[in-house]
């Protein structure tokens, strides 16, 4: 069977869900049985996106994509230079 995967939005949602599970008295590994997933990825949701709102997420995803676009530019540039730098250093 394939791994299901959550987008940010329904992430956000199962961890309110479990806050308000927990706030009705039921036990925190209850709740997280309760929303269908393991208490190793609640943790990590946790841990990740706590605290955030629906837009947050997105935005935070989206600076993510960004960043790595960029750090591969810089990877690619600075290549670059390297080779450049080598082969002007074979002309004297």
């Amino acid at each position: 069977m394939p791994k299901k995967r959550h987008k940010p939005e329904e992430i956000i949602a199962k961890l309110r869900q479990v806050d308000v599970l927990v706030s009705q008295g039921q036990s925190v590994a209850d709740a997280i049985r309760s929303i269908g997933v393991t208490e190793v990825s609640y943790y990590r949701w946790r841990r990740e996106f706590g605290g955030l709102k629906t837009d947050q997420v997105k935005r935070m995803k989206e600076l993510e994509a960004e960043n790595a676009r960029l750090r591969r530019a810089v990877a690619d540039l600075t290549l670059d230079k390297l080779i450049l730098k080598e082969a002007a250093s074979g002309n004297y």
